[in-house]
């Protein structure tokens, strides 16, 4: 039997328990929907403390770097024991070996690839899927490898809920690059190998620029910038030293030792 309520003159069917109990779930999603926008809002002023004394204090000056490094939330790309530490200045585990890279580098390798919207751009070493967002966020056409299964698909689930879709991050050894996505307008390798990966610079679109650590395990390494001119004539410029984790995989160097890949960066030597 329908039951009914008295409002003023009109009458009107009063609101059964079924649709009562969906109100209140959908009141409780909308609060619970707020909570997490006031966490994301709690974190967004630690974002702006790491942009203006991490990397703006540094020299980054790229508007669409800063913007983005204010926008992607990093401590979304980290394990819950290390959430609270996700905008301090140094590199955080994200397990097998690797880490997610300071803030400042991500930055700065981010500036130097000298970005546009629309430019097709190749990661090497997926890692937490944190560069991959941030390279995201100014031009939507990113491929991005990892030689670590588990990391990859981790990244995956990270990447699809930043709007990158499932295909574009794989796993497989980065030293090949991708090469039926080739050529790319920028490249950027987040681990350290002694040599830069021939497959790599035969992949760079002439006019693009690949970004990358180079060095030895263990040791200082320099963070180096590949240019590749229209004729194919490649420049390669030193811009500061820096240690990052070791790519593992790829082929053997010039010198009998293992040629690296995968896995991900580290900071700034200081």
């Amino acid at each position: 039997m329908k039951s009914f309520c008295h409002s003023g003159f009109r009458t009107r069917a009063c609101p059964g328990p079924r649709r009562g109990i969906i109100a209140s779930l959908a009141a409780l999603f909308a609060a619970g929907l707020l909570i997490a926008a006031e966490r994301d809002d709690e974190r967004a002023a630690e974002r702006k403390a790491m942009v203006e004394h991490q990397i703006r204090a540094r020299g980054i000056t790229n508007r669409a770097v800063l913007d983005t490094m204010l926008g992607v939330p990093r401590h979304k790309f980290v394990d819950a024991q290390w959430q609270r530490q996700a905008y301090d200045d140094h590199p955080l585990p994200i397990g097998y070996g690797q880490t997610i890279s300071q803030p400042y580098v991500v930055a700065l390798m981010t500036e130097m690839l000298e970005l546009k919207p629309g430019d097709k751009v190749l990661e090497v070493g997926t890692g937490s899927g944190y560069q991959a967002a941030v390279l995201a966020r100014i031009t939507t056409n990113v491929f991005t490898i990892e030689i670590v299964e588990p990391l990859a698909l981790q990244a995956q689930k990270r990447l699809k809920e930043s709007g990158l879709e499932e295909g574009r991050v794989r796993p497989g050894d980065g030293y090949y690059g991708i090469e039926e996505h080739a050529p790319f307008d920028a490249i950027i390798v987040t681990a350290a190998a002694d040599h830069v990966p021939p497959p790599l610079l035969q992949q760079l679109r002439p006019g693009g620029r690949m970004v990358l650590p180079i060095g030895p395990v263990n040791a200082i390494q320099r963070l180096v910038i590949v240019e590749k001119g229209k004729e194919g004539k490649v420049k390669t410029r030193t811009v500061l030293p820096v240690q990052f984790v070791p790519l593992t995989g790829g082929a053997r160097g010039p010198a009998g030792k293992e040629s690296t890949t995968g896995g991900k960066a580290g900071g700034l030597e200081r």
